[in-house]
Order: C-alpha cells, then structure tokens, then sequence
C-alpha cells in the first residue's frame, strides 16, 4: 500500500479534477442555453425557481458522483491514493446532495398539494402506481444520498491519508460512495419520470 503509484497509474490531481468539472458543466450550460430561452426553463409555476435550482444541483451532483464513483472504485481496490481529490470529491457531494434535497423538498410542496392540478392529485386519480412506486419510493431513496455522502466525507476528514493504510477505512469510504451513487440514480431517474408525467 506505501508503494508509490506507477506513473501510468497516476491518480487525476486536483486541478485536473476541477477542470473535468468545469468542462462538463460549460457543456451542459452551453446545451441549455442553446436549446431553451431562461424564461421557459423556469416556465410559469410559482415553484419555478425552486424546481430549476432542485434540477441544476441534481445534475451537477449526478456528474461530481459519476466521478466519484471512479474514484470509489480506484480506493476500493487500492489504486486511488490521491487524498486532496478525494476530500474534495466527498464534500462537493454531501454539499450538493445537501442543497438538491433542500431544493427538491421546496418542489414537493407543490407535488403534495390537495388541489386537483397537483401531480399528486392527477397520479392518485389516473395511476396511483405511479404516485406510490414513482414518487413515495423515489422521495425516501433520494434522502438516503445525504447521510451517505456525509458519511463518507467525515470519514475522510477524521482519518486523513491514514484511509489508504487502513482497509476498513478504504473499503468503507468506496462502499458509501457506491451506495450514495446507486441510490441518486434512482431518485433520478424516477425524478425525471415524474416529471414527464405530470410537471409541477
């Protein structure tokens, strides 16, 4: 575990991480601006601004767990020693998983309103199914992405680069990480169902 990593090996330095970052998003932002004018990505619901901030930091937690998941990967089977990434990689995510859970709860307000034009309402009333399996599973899994996140993040914080001399602490961070990303996809993905279903 002290040997040094052979240099085709070489785990991304942080600014190189950053840089993937910031590319990936400039993309994504280039690609929303080009297809939708501001005012209809925000679109006329009073909930508006919530649902494309909720919208915003889910995908750009979706890309800093994509890389995270990588990383996982590489400290799970003893590959990954650059520390400075990795404290970065597990604060971004519990950060965002932070600000997409705040954000979305905001949006749920709207979901779970008793008027007949909610999507509650309109899902209760045509497919129940999709109320219970879509939307009530996809909430609790979401919450799931923040103690995971934090968890692994402390881990990291409290035992500095002695993570990567001690295999429970390597093995618990990759295992945190992984479960953090399986249950974000699919608050994610049922997210964006719901969404094409029935918008707030």
């Amino acid at each position: 575990m002290n040997e040094k990593t052979p240099a085709t090996q070489r785990p991304w330095s942080e600014p190189s991480l950053l840089f993937v970052i910031i590319v990936l998003v400039a993309i994504a932002a280039a690609m929303v601006l080009a297809t939708a004018p501001f005012t209809t990505l925000l679109g006329p619901s009073a909930y508006a601004l919530g649902g494309a901030l909720h919208g915003l930091f889910g995908f750009l937690l979706l890309v800093v767990m994509t890389i995270g998941l990588y990383i996982g990967w590489g400290l799970f089977v003893g590959r990954f020693q650059a520390f400075s990434d990795l404290q970065l990689i597990t604060t971004v995510m519990a950060t965002l998983a932070f600000l997409t859970i705040v954000f979305g709860n905001w949006i749920y307000i709207a979901y779970r309103t008793s008027t007949p034009e909610s999507p509650r309402s309109y899902f209760l009333a045509r497919m129940p199914e999709a109320h219970t399996v879509f939307f009530e599973f996809k909430e609790y899994a979401a919450l799931f992405t923040l103690p995971l996140s934090v968890a692994a993040a402390f881990i990291v914080w409290r035992y500095g680069r002695q993570i990567f001399e001690r295999d429970w602490t390597r093995t618990a961070v990759a295992i945190l990480i992984a479960l953090n990303f399986f249950y974000f996809v699919i608050a994610f993905a049922l997210g964006a169902a719901v969404t094409k279903l029935k918008s707030i």
